[in-house]
């Protein structure tokens, strides 16, 4: 089992595929089994790490509370790690924040940046508060989700468009898995310290050519914290894509963009 101490704590990752070197940040609750299917698309382009993000997974859970720049900076130990001076990066969601907590830290080290339903915080806004709903009770805050997901997602909706039911239902299986009191912790952890995210002042820092991508009808992410983003980032383009917070299951152009796009050329160094 890769492991790599970080800042404190046993960080679990897993490294596979062949390319340019990609580093992969998950979203909020999200670990490698539960995101495997999301990341290997990456891994038949690019020589793929992801890690389970402190506090969840097979990652070790310290004590609080956590501080967005704290996964910045293990990430870049485990950049350190692997001898990886620099290498694409995309972030999902949580991981999009990570993101861009990292490239305004050290941007020397990112070669193209995807950011993929996400938002900046401060003044360009930011994500939905999902720390609220820990203690709604499990119908509201199901339906609460599905809404969130997708602004369209209504019960009527939902009645009529099997896909999109079915979408909303495999992402809800992931909250019923069996967790323990110390895992939950990690979640709610996670949870609070996404909600003090802010890079909106320091966003000018991305020096590379930078993907932003967003879901039309994105109610965690809203779309136009992606094209707040965007604006302040100088080599940027804002994708938009039909779909909510999970446009990249719903669209089909959208994963095949942002793979594309990180493959791209290495951008001339100074």
């Amino acid at each position: 089992m890769p492991t790599v101490s970080a800042n404190g704590i046993e960080l679990y990752y897993e490294a596979r595929g062949h390319g340019p070197r990609l580093l992969f940040l998950n979203g909020s609750g999200a670990t490698l089994a539960t995101a495997a299917l999301l990341i290997e698309p990456f891994t038949q382009r690019f020589e793929t790490v992801a890690h389970d993000q402190r506090g969840l997974g097979q990652t070790s859970i310290p004590d609080g509370p956590y501080e967005m720049a704290q996964y910045a900076a293990d990430a870049l130990e485990l950049l350190d790690h692997l001898g990886w001076d620099r290498c694409r990066v995309v972030g999902v969601s949580f991981g999009g924040m990570v993101a861009q907590e990292l490239t305004v830290t050290q941007p020397e080290r990112v070669e193209r940046l995807a950011l993929v339903c996400t938002s900046p915080g401060g003044g360009g806004g930011a994500s939905y508060p999902l720390d609220e709903l820990v203690d709604l009770a499990p119908d509201q805050r199901s339906t609460t989700m599905a809404r969130l997901l997708d602004t369209r997602f209504t019960p009527e909706w939902l009645a009529s468009h099997p896909g999109d039911r079915q979408l909303v239902a495999l992402l809800g299986a992931r909250e019923q898995l069996t967790k323990t009191e110390e895992q939950r912790r990690g979640e709610v952890e996670q949870l609070a310290a996404r909600r003090h995210h802010d890079v909106w002042d320091r966003l000018s820092a991305v020096r590379c050519p930078t993907l932003v991508a967003g879901g039309r009808y994105d109610g965690i992410a809203p779309l136009p914290n992606a094209a707040a983003i965007a604006s302040r980032i100088p080599d940027a383009t804002l994708s938009v894509y039909e779909g909510g917070h999970a446009f990249f299951a719903q669209d089909p152009t959208a994963l095949p963009d942002v793979v594309e796009f990180l493959a791209g050329p290495e951008p001339a160094t100074a």
